[in-house]
């Protein structure tokens, strides 16, 4: 297990033959956790080295949208079609590539609290960029779907958002939810870009070359910054989270936990480990899985159907293009602000902040076949998801401290994930039952404001 550990000049403060009395320990002890004489940046160096754990965060981003599903929307029509598959069952691939990030996601929290996510995102790409170039190749679907499965999951499970995120919360906490909203605008320009470069490139290239190229940008854009720049912790490397001259006092919680993390100028909550048992056992574990496994059915569900729903409207292929770029540029662009009010306000209320904009995005933009309110309520939609990562990483590292941060993800995650993969089936089968996308969007509203208040009822662990 991963346990935080000062600097090397400072794990031995005491001279030979000047050790103190247990008193004066305690009075020394006190000193060095006193907020005056902790957390002050009078002797920070220029240039903190989380940030180049933050740019690689970045990278990982962007090219792990490569296999979002998001992405996979756009080749759900031509790849079907080709591979002679129905939507429904098309569906299915994605549902199995959640189920096998559910499935090890918990083994790779733990992997990341007790190694450094250096080799894991840097074997996680190379695995992945294979498997992507490999796409190009298949002529039946059974080989599509073992190798998005065995290479792409597997392979981007490692590579992306829970090892990523995770490794940048332990170098940040009172700036960590800007870092990470840094981070994850590599996602949200991946994603603005990605619909219009897959269309064009279909028309020069077609689907599989359009694969194989996506594997190519994985291999030659973040294997190598990941294994040469990132680090476990600040700590291995003589620094302190932030940048700090030295180590923050623990907040002081009230019943309502506005203290938590940085509100109000506030330092981190206590440092603890927590065990699996013990985390299980929280309240707050729970609900926070909850809030976000709810409404994660129909995220999931959207990002892959979201670009038929649009031409099954009557729309062109290049107008769901669209529709999705401004999903993209709207979650793109609220990310740095979810980060500062992250930093600001009462987590669980920027968090259902988040999701009653999402809510009504969706009432807005199903409510009517007209191109202008659908673009109006999937920019609303758009700014609501901006917020997902951001304050999910946040909280989670909030509540439940560094220590044991990737084995208390990797849990969450799992929970999770089994949830968010009844989503694109649910959404596909009842496309296939319907003939519309209706009744699954409709639903997937309705959750969204059932998430919005489920986190209101989230307090802080206390162990």
């Amino acid at each position: 297990m991963y346990t935080p550990q000062p600097p090397r000049n400072q794990r031995f403060p005491f001279t030979s033959g000047s050790f103190p009395d247990n008193q004066a320990r305690g009075k020394r002890c006190f000193e060095l956790s006193s907020p005056a004489a902790e957390g002050e940046y009078a002797s920070k160096p220029p240039f903190f080295y989380g940030w180049y754990i933050v740019g690689v965060g970045f990278i990982s981003h962007l090219v792990c949208a490569f296999h979002f599903s998001s992405t996979l929307s756009v080749f759900v029509k031509p790849v079907a079609e080709e591979l002679g598959v129905s939507r429904g069952l098309f569906s299915l691939l994605r549902t199995g590539e959640i189920l096998i990030e559910a499935v090890i996601a918990p083994v790779i929290g733990g992997w990341v609290d007790r190694y450094s996510g250096r080799w894991l995102i840097g074997g996680g790409a190379l695995v992945a960029g294979i498997g992507l170039i490999l796409l190009s190749q298949v002529n039946e679907f059974w080989q599509f779907a073992l190798l998005r499965w065995i290479f792409v999951t597997i392979g981007g499970t490692f590579m992306c958002y829970m090892v990523v995120n995770v490794t940048i919360s332990r170098w940040f906490v009172r700036k960590r939810g800007r870092a990470i909203a840094i981070a994850t605008l590599g996602q949200g320009i991946s994603k603005v870009a990605i619909p219009m470069v897959t269309a064009s490139l279909f028309l020069w290239f077609g689907w599989r070359q359009t694969w194989a190229i996506f594997g190519a940008l994985t291999l030659a854009l973040l294997v190598l910054p990941a294994v040469l720049l990132v680090r476990r912790s600040p700590e291995e490397m003589g620094l302190y989270p932030d940048g700090a001259a030295g180590p923050y006092a623990p907040a002081i919680q009230s019943a309502r936990g506005k203290t938590v993390g940085t509100v109000q100028g506030q330092g981190p909550l206590a440092e603890v480990p927590w065990s699996r048992r013990e985390a299980l056992r929280t309240r707050a574990f729970w609900i926070i899985v909850a809030t976000f496994a709810v409404g994660s059915i129909g995220v999931a569900g959207l990002n892959l159907h979201v670009f038929s729903y649009v031409t099954d409207l009557g729309h062109s292929t290049i107008i769901a293009a669209t529709v999705m770029t401004i999903i993209a540029a709207t979650q793109m662009g609220s990310t740095l602000l979810w980060g500062h009010l992250s930093e600001r306000m009462d987590m669980r209320k920027a968090i259902m902040l988040k999701f009653l904009l999402q809510g009504c995005g969706m009432v807005l933009a199903i409510g009517t076949k007209e191109l202008r309110l659908t673009y109006a309520g999937f920019f609303l939609y758009g700014i609501g998801l901006g917020g997902t990562q951001v304050l999910q990483e946040v909280i989670w590292a909030n509540y439940f401290g560094r220590i044991s941060l990737g084995t208390i993800r990797g849990m969450g995650v799992f929970v999770t994930y089994v949830f968010a993969a009844v989503g694109p089936p649910f959404f596909g089968f009842l496309f296939d039952i319907t003939g519309s996308y209706t009744a699954s969007f409709a639903i997937f509203t309705v959750s969204l404001f059932i998430s919005a208040f489920l986190i209101l009822l989230a307090k802080p662990p206390r162990k």
